[in-house]
């Protein structure tokens, strides 16, 4: 017996992907009104621009627009269903008469429209949460922007405040986290005008190393290369000990510390912290806008991979996020304490300071791995 044939089967239409769910839960929802109209109702906060499939969303809006006719007359008379197709293809001029009536008949049952709604609604948040991820994301990779860390954490306030948003339309439940496993830090890829800050600060801290006292808020992490960030806690040890500070004492700590070794020669670290410029204050706080991006930047990865996955459901999808934003927060803190003017001390200037002169290079710094 032949196979039938079906109109288009030559036009590759077999590559395009399936239907998601939401569609078929747009589909009944669409048939449930189309037979009662006063399901309408029932739709809580629906909005039309819910919806995945535009010409569903015209439709829906069209359906709000026309008067809901006589529940009785509606039984027998198609006025309103045409009423509503008319008033939908300005939008949708696709639609027609043969799939209003396919709605009808895919809705397995009227009375669960408020489920379907719900379920559209929480298929918006999910998109509407991977569209606020992947701003944040291209914002903290934006290397144009005038102010790239103020303007990240503009940013993530959005997104918080869109999870706040979601917080009240969605009842919490059991098994509240993200089904999906959270992504490890991934490393930091640095070019070499990221580590020349890092090296700068190093040199520069070493030279004024009572600065030091006041930048509590730069820690180890917030370093792209492994071995800046052991060289920094070598130089906040030595200040808290009150030790003298200079590249032969820091040197020292970090033998100690095991930081020599065959790719980093004493003469090699003695440079790297011999070769100094600007202040201490200008450096730190351009490692710490980087660490800030990096993280921002981390945070949205997760949330994107929170969303990529079908299985989390709508307060999974909140839990998993707000917590990922809460890895931001400390480090924000940090960095609104740096970049803050005291009464006591002024707004450090963004620009590097003079020069002081220092020991002079025994030999070119050390160039290390940017990854960590």
């Amino acid at each position: 017996m032949p196979q039938p044939t079906y109109p288009y089967e030559d036009d590759e239409l077999d590559d395009l992907p399936p239907p998601q769910p939401v569609h078929y839960a747009e589909q009944a929802l669409l048939g449930a009104i189309l037979l009662d109209p006063r399901r309408l109702a029932n739709v809580g906060t629906l909005q039309p621009g819910y919806f995945s499939n535009h010409a569903h969303g015209a439709l829906f809006a069209a359906m709000r627009s026309v008067p809901q006719p006589d529940p009785e007359q509606h039984r027998t008379d198609p006025a309103w269903l045409n009423a509503v197709l008319e008033a939908a293809r300005p939008e949708a001029p696709g639609l027609t008469a043969s799939y209003l009536h396919t709605l009808i008949q895919v809705c397995p049952w009227p009375k669960h429209a408020a489920a379907y709604a719900q379920m559209i609604c929480a298929d918006h948040a999910r998109r509407t949460l991977c569209m606020h991820a992947e701003r944040l994301a291209r914002t903290a990779t934006d290397t144009a922007l005038p102010n790239p860390a103020a303007t990240t954490l503009t940013q993530a306030d959005t997104l918080g405040r869109f999870l706040e948003e979601l917080t009240g339309q969605f009842a919490p439940h059991l098994g509240s986290l993200p089904r999906t496993v959270p992504l490890q830090t991934p490393p930091r890829h640095t070019g070499e005008e990221a580590l020349n800050e890092e090296r700068l600060l190093l040199a520069t801290a070493t030279a004024h190393p009572a600065e030091l006292k006041d930048m509590r808020w730069l820690m180890p992490e917030d370093f792209a290369l492994p071995l800046h960030a052991a060289l920094w806690q070598c130089l906040t040890s030595l200040v808290h000990r009150g030790d003298p500070v200079d590249p032969v004492t820091v040197l020292w700590e970090a033998q100690h510390r095991g930081l020599l070794t065959k790719d980093v020669a004493p003469a090699d670290l003695m440079a790297l912290v011999s070769t100094q410029a600007g202040s201490p204050e200008y450096w730190g706080e351009r490692v710490l806008d980087r660490a800030l991006l990096a993280r921002a930047h981390t945070v949205a990865v997760r949330v994107l991979a929170f969303t990529d996955d079908p299985a989390n459901t709508p307060h999974q999808l909140i839990t998993g996020s707000r917590r990922a934003l809460a890895d931001l927060t400390a480090l924000r803190t940090r960095w609104q304490h740096a970049t803050a003017p005291s009464p006591t001390r002024p707004r450090a200037s963004r620009t590097p300071a003079a020069t002081r002169a220092g020991p002079p290079p025994t030999t070119a710094a050390p160039k290390a791995r940017a990854t960590r």
